[in-house]
């Protein structure tokens, strides 16, 4: 016995047999981007804890080459051991790990809190460097 489609039933047509996968692989694209979004558009000082301090200002206008320092990635102090400089270039340690900084990631302008810092950022590609800041090696 032979089966009859319905006229408007594309299913058999090779332009659409994968449509509704398509379609829901798309919304899927989509809520994931939206995700991103909110997560990049957000300040990194969610509970206000550093409000008060007179650094906050400063803190929220460093940029490296890379981009804005505080946008996507927490900063943290680094101890003089974990962190080297030879002919111009830095390396820092982050988690045990000797990583070169990017030229672009250098932040150049004074450091005003006198401690090397350092904003990593974890992607798909491993641990980057988005700003790195020398301090004064005391």
């Amino acid at each position: 016995m032979r089966r009859v489609l319905p006229p408007n039933d594309n299913r058999g047509t090779p332009g659409n047999r994968h449509a509704g996968w398509r379609k829901t692989l798309l919304r899927s694209g989509v809520v994931a981007l939206w995700a991103i979004a909110a997560q990049v558009g957000h300040t990194r000082d969610l509970d206000g804890r550093y409000a008060p301090s007179p650094l906050k200002e400063w803190f929220d206008s460093l940029r490296s080459g890379k981009g804005p320092c505080c946008s996507d990635a927490d900063g943290s102090a680094v101890s003089d051991v974990d962190w080297e400089s030879s002919n111009g270039r830095y390396r820092v340690r982050i988690e045990g790990e000797w990583f070169d900084v990017p030229e672009d990631a250098v932040i150049t302008e004074p450091n005003r809190v006198g401690r090397t810092m350092v904003w990593p950022i974890r992607g798909y590609a491993g641990l980057t460097i988005r700003c790195f800041m020398p301090g004064s090696m005391t």
